[in-house]
């Protein structure tokens, strides 16, 4: 188990977090995805070729941004750690991501090179059409790799390095500090597009130690995640393992099907499940099988009392409940023998949270509150939004990071979550910009005006549903609609439910007022993607 008394290194950076585990840990096994694994010795020689590849044959400097649109493959984590080691800065989308959603995410991360796997490389050059930069387009096939730079076409290998020997150099790391930039992850807007949290060295260095501590991880464990590694949880994964001489299995994605088998082959000790992932799995009929797998803890936010207790008891593991988010850390938390159910935890080492009302002065014990955080570690948040100085004093204000949850501390010091201020839904463990939404829906030419907001999902978490004014005609159907916005958002942003409305209600300032749509919510006339049998597939077709 990690020890939580060490000394706080000064170094904190990613090459000295991989070179430090190397050093302890040797020839035991750090990462495996299908059949391509690493040792924590033979990580750090990938990302001393990697940083010599992307610097060499790709023309990447230190500061450079590369963005990397892939699934969970083990050329992922090659570019990731070469970036780091280089002192470039990794930028992963969310592969779900298209049309204008993701030509504002290229153009604000102004990309020095483009990585994107072949089937995704179609809505990535479309949205390029309209992003000012020329970035370097590196396609990904397998054993292969186009590259494409203007009108030039070349081929050029990117052989998993973790598969074998290489012949190329590796470069020794670069001088970084825990503050600078080591990813920009993009998250749902409030009320806005999408913002690219920058997030330094350092703050995964304390992603480790949080998660380590709260899981009581060991050398033992084997970590398990299908969770998308453009997310902080499953890049966070490796540092949690490197921290503690553990090892940890990435998937492509998650099956509720194929979990226990998953769970088993891996030989999974600690795993991590977001929002709806665990009513899901509840809802797959039950197997002997299932308590007899090696898994002891998971890592699952939020989940309902009722649901927690029919999983322990069918999987035999404990779950582990806390608050963390892109911008800040695992800052709330228990472990399971001080854990309370319905709460959230106690503010962890290292940290400050309160709860405040909207002039951020502190309420009383068991008044709900924004939650409002700060760090006494520097460097275990973000930094700020990319290119968004206006977003960032915002969300920053008075020196405190305001999450925009509506939370409760009790006398005990343990927080309880409520519900959110942000305009924004949480759907299957994505965050769903309602603006974004609304974006896509007004682009339709018989919308007049919408509205986006969340609604109860029966699997834990949100459903997206739509309240819409129509234009001359009323001829407009709930299905046609859909056709339209498909191809203009993530699958997961598609809305379920739609309502036709004469109009939407509004202060008056004329804003909506979107607690009146939330609290009508679904109504028997309310239409429902799927009762209605509409289909959708991820790739939007």
């Amino acid at each position: 188990m990690t020890d939580i008394a060490a000394p706080v290194p000064a170094e904190r950076t990613v090459p000295w977090m991989l070179q430090r585990a190397a050093e302890t840990h040797g020839s035991a096994p750090l990462f495996s995805f299908g059949d391509a694994s690493a040792s924590y010795q033979r990580a750090c020689e990938i990302a001393g070729h990697a940083a010599w590849r992307l610097t060499h044959q790709y023309g990447v400097r230190r500061g450079d941004t590369i963005v990397l649109i892939l699934h969970n493959r083990v050329e992922f984590l090659e570019i990731v750690l070469g970036a780091a080691w280089a002192g470039a800065v990794s930028v992963p989308l969310n592969t779900a991501a298209m049309g204008e959603q993701l030509r504002h995410m290229l153009e604000s991360a102004a990309a020095n090179v483009i990585v994107v796997e072949q089937e995704l490389a179609v809505r990535v050059r479309d949205a390029l059409a309209a992003v000012s930069a020329t970035p370097r387009l590196v396609v990904l096939t397998d054993p292969a790799a186009r590259v494409t730079r203007g009108s030039e076409n070349s081929v050029d290998a990117w052989e998993p390095i973790s598969h074998g020997p290489v012949t190329e150099p590796r470069l020794p790391p670069a001088s970084v500090r825990p503050g600078d930039p080591f990813v920009v992850l993009y998250t749902s807007g409030t009320t806005g597009v999408s913002k690219g949290v920058v997030c330094p060295h350092a703050q995964y260095y304390w992603w480790a130690y949080h998660n380590a501590s709260l899981l009581e991880l060991g050398p033992t464990d084997v970590l398990f995640t299908t969770l998308p590694l453009f997310h902080t949880n499953a890049l966070s994964a490796l540092f949690q393992a490197a921290r503690v001489g553990a090892s940890v299995v990435y998937e492509r994605r998650f099956s509720a099907s194929g979990f226990v088998d998953a769970i088993e082959r891996a030989g999974a000790t600690v795993t991590y499940l977001l929002g709806a992932m665990v009513p899901i799995l509840l809802t797959v009929p039950p197997r002997p099988e299932d308590r007899e797998s090696p898994l002891r803890r998971v890592l699952a936010p939020g989940v309902p009392e009722v649901q927690l207790r029919e999983f322990e008891q069918r999987f035999g593991a404990r779950i582990v409940d806390g608050f963390a988010s892109t911008e800040s850390n695992f800052v709330i938390g228990s472990r399971v023998s001080e854990r309370r159910p319905g709460r959230m935890g106690t503010v962890q080492r290292g940290f400050e949270a309160r709860v405040v009302d909207p002039n951020d002065a502190e309420v009383p014990d068991g008044t709900p509150g924004e939650l409002v955080l700060r760090s006494r570690e520097p460097f275990a948040f973000a930094l700020g939004y990319r290119g968004r100085h206006d977003a960032t004093v915002e969300s920053w204000r008075n020196l405190w990071l305001h999450t925009g949850d509506r939370v409760v501390r009790d006398a005990d010091g343990f927080f309880s979550f409520v519900d959110r201020l942000k305009d924004v839904i949480r759907r299957r463990g994505e965050n769903i910009s309602s603006h974004e939404v609304e974006a896509a829906v007004l682009t339709h030419q018989e919308v007049e005006a919408v509205a986006a907001f969340p609604v109860p999902s029966e699997l834990a978490e949100d459903e997206v549903m739509i309240a819409v004014v129509r234009g001359e005609g009323d001829t407009l159907t709930p299905a046609a609609l859909l056709d339209h916005v498909r191809t203009r958002l993530a699958y997961f942003a598609v809305p379920r439910f739609v309502d036709f409305v004469d109009e939407l209600p509004l202060t008056e300032n004329g804003k909506v007022r979107k607690f009146v749509l939330r609290e009508q919510g679904v109504s028997p006339d309310t239409w429902d993607r799927e009762a209605a049998g509409y289909e959708l597939r991820r790739d939007g077709s």
